[in-house]
């Protein structure tokens, strides 16, 4: 027991657990629970290790929620809409592709899949779509295994205090082993992805973030070019037009994953080409016109190896964060190869959510594994910072809660909640003493 190490996707945090654990059942996982309690042991969950931070570490019991997966019921409103209830530790692309064959979806999703739907809650996951909110916004009712290993039905209706926290909770108030989320009927996306100026862009954003249902564009640093990329919602009877498997190998496989991997290790042993190899990616950048099943349009596949911290800003700031950004970097020397995304949520009502109570723009910026990371980081962190900026709680940040409290108007809330389900801090670790505090 802890001699095995468990790392996170982006090799950025790793624990050597006291035991890590797999539980088939929900009554197994509360029974796992319940034991680390008498025991005095720390307990987290893990589902995909895709956040960058620390949010999953632990020295007790890793707890993976790989075999609760799967629907464990659908309930019709009409053909538009159902309740969906999921084990926690399911996939996303499994319960895309299960969704579809029952004739639904889910309202909007990340640019990723491979997490778990737990997981993904948890820190705060988002797509993009200026009508649209982050993952936590679609549900409508959760279970939760609580510190006494006790398990617990939440919803607006009941224990709504605990609802609230565990919706978007980072995993300190408890142990999700159920979701129950509102779906709609399944939809396609006709997309058009098109190079573009930065200038024409944010010249036009306010027309195109909310008249394009999902809206985002990369701008690659060290130039004036982006890739704009504008998804429209169709029915889902509508014929579908996929990219051309052969073009689809090229873009997403070969040009994506093979031939920026190689560019980035370029990059590291001569950053001073960076921005020549920026001019050109976006010379070649061309044209792209399909349409497909909205999961199959929402998802990306990333295999290139990168730290990531993205901040949601008001979206007003926009663009004076951009020209920060810019500014540093042409000033600093620092190179930079990933392009920066930019993505657009609606404001909600989740206590810990990065678009509480304000539209909201975010800036995600990337590096290479290989490459330092820091002073891009730093510099990006501090202007955003300077317009109310929330780091994603599954990115890398150094943001603390006494800097972050302001920034949340229920932050206290969560706070309240989390000391009246885990008042002995089971569930904690070192990254929640930094951003929760205690």
């Amino acid at each position: 027991m802890g001699q095995d190490t468990w790392h996170n996707w982006a090799g950025t945090e790793s624990a050597s657990p006291y035991r890590f654990a797999t539980p088939r059942s929900v009554d197994e996982l509360s029974a796992l629970v319940s034991e680390a309690a008498e025991r005095g042991l720390r307990v987290k969950a893990v589902g995909a290790a895709h956040s960058f931070t620390g949010v999953a570490v632990t020295d007790g019991i890793l707890v993976s929620l790989d075999n609760l997966s799967g629907i464990d019921s659908v309930t019709f409103h009409d053909r538009a809409s159902a309740l969906v209830t999921v084990f926690a530790g399911t996939r996303l692309h499994e319960l895309n592709e299960q969704l579809w064959y029952r004739g639904l979806a889910m309202i909007n999703l990340g640019d990723i899949d491979v997490q778990s739907l737990a997981g993904a809650l948890s820190t705060g996951t988002h797509g993009t779509g200026a009508r649209f909110g982050g993952l936590a916004t679609q549900v409508r009712a959760l279970q939760v295994v609580l510190a006494d290993g006790s398990i617990v039905e939440c919803s607006p209706a009941e224990n709504p205090d605990l609802f609230e926290a565990a919706r978007l909770g980072l995993g300190a108030v408890g142990i999700i082993s159920k979701v129950t989320l509102e779906c709609v009927a399944h939809y396609v996306m006709h997309a058009v992805e098109a190079p573009g100026s930065l200038d024409s862009t944010l010249d036009r954003l306010d027309h195109d973030r909310t008249t394009v249902d999902h809206f985002e564009f990369y701008w690659f640093p060290h130039t004036r070019r982006v890739l704009t990329k504008r998804n429209t919602r169709l029915p889902g009877d509508t014929p579908i037009s996929p990219v051309h498997p052969l073009r689809a190998y090229l873009d997403d496989e070969v040009l994506t994953n093979v031939v920026f991997e190689g560019i980035n290790r370029v990059a590291t042993l001569a950053p001073s080409a960076i921005p020549k190899i920026n001019q050109l990616s976006c010379r070649v950048l061309g044209t792209r016109e399909y349409t497909d099943r909205s999961y199959s349009v929402f998802a990306s596949q990333r295999r290139v190896r990168f730290r990531e911290m993205e901040y949601a800003v008001p979206t007003e700031a926009l663009p004076e964060a951009l020209a920060a950004i810019d500014s540093w970097v042409e000033s600093s020397g620092f190179t930079v190869a990933f392009p920066v995304e930019v993505r657009f949520a609606a404001a909600d009502d989740v206590w810990l959510s990065t678009a509480n109570g304000r539209n909201t723009a975010y800036i995600a910026v990337h590096q290479y594994h290989r490459r330092d990371h820091e002073p891009y980081f730093a510099a990006v962190e501090a202007i955003a910072r300077a317009v109310d900026g929330r780091p994603h709680w599954g990115k890398m940040h150094s943001r603390t809660a006494d800097d972050l409290r302001n920034t949340y108007p229920d932050f206290a809330k969560f706070v309240s909640a989390r000391e009246k389900y885990d008042p002995a801090r089971m569930f904690g670790n070192a990254y929640l003493r930094r951003v929760l505090g205690r």
